[in-house]
């Protein structure tokens, strides 16, 4: 399967004008043939800490994402504030939206406490795994790729990580490092697509989105503008490196 991950800016806080602009990288990456397309962490409003800026569960990002998903025949997926019947705080949510009109939300488990998150945002209790064509597929969100045993837990069901991200520009380094190492380590494809441009809140991000292989190489690699990058995965490869290197197995 074809993956496209697309690094782009974000328009702060003004949903309407992020679904127009992105509308169009999708449809460039579905003519490249991706079938399945990945957008940033909250890719329709930058990572806002604003009161208020969470929108009903199943509202307009995640209707964006279903219609984009239905009228190109192919997966679609970014996370966005979404706030679940009853509660007041909004998840960080990741909306995996496929061809057929079929909806999946991983909520983000670790809040980003350092730039508090944890006070704007609730924290979700469960990971997801998804099956996309012949890929099983786990989502996470930023600042889940610091949490090894998160991945490690579920790489023997999982051939691709997606991990989107706001990972700001001062922490690059740390980014594109754990992208790799999340791959090597659990043996599994991991595709990090990270936003571009400076936030509402004066946080700069450079970008630098990756698509990993199984084996630790990269397969694809941006810097810090707006582009998509494309990758071939595999199922079947990621059968090959694990047989080959039974590494998993001596976990404990």
């Amino acid at each position: 399967m074809r993956i496209a991950a697309i690094q782009h800016d974000i328009v702060w806080e003004d949903r309407a004008a992020n679904h127009a602009a992105l509308a169009g990288h999708v449809a460039r990456a579905v003519e490249q043939g991706a079938e399945l397309v990945l957008l940033s962490e909250t890719f329709s409003t930058g990572f806002s800490m604003t009161p208020g800026i969470g929108e009903p569960e199943g509202g307009s990002s995640a209707q964006w994402l279903t219609e984009q998903a239905q009228q190109h025949g192919v997966w679609v997926g970014g996370s966005c504030a979404e706030i679940a019947v009853g509660e007041e705080l909004p998840f960080n949510s990741f909306v995996l939206a496929g061809p057929d009109g079929t909806v999946h939300r991983y909520r983000k488990q670790h809040p980003f406490t350092y730039a508090g998150e944890h006070e704007r945002y609730r924290a979700g209790s469960a990971p997801l795994t998804v099956q996309v064509g012949d890929l099983r597929v786990t989502l996470f969100v930023c600042y889940d790729l610091r949490f090894a045993d998160g991945f490690w837990a579920l790489a023997p069901d999982t051939d691709v990580y997606l991990v989107p991200a706001n990972w700001p520009a001062a922490r690059r380094e740390h980014w594109t490092t754990l992208l790799r190492a999340r791959a090597i380590e659990n043996q599994a494809y991991v595709v990090g697509v990270n936003r571009v441009g400076t936030a509402g809140d004066g946080t700069q991000h450079s970008g630098d989105s990756r698509i990993v292989s199984p084996l630790g190489e990269l397969l694809a690699e941006a810097g810090d503008g707006e582009m998509v990058l494309l990758a071939d995965v595999d199922a079947a490869e990621v059968a090959r490196v694990r047989a080959r290197f039974p590494f998993l197995q001596d976990r404990g």
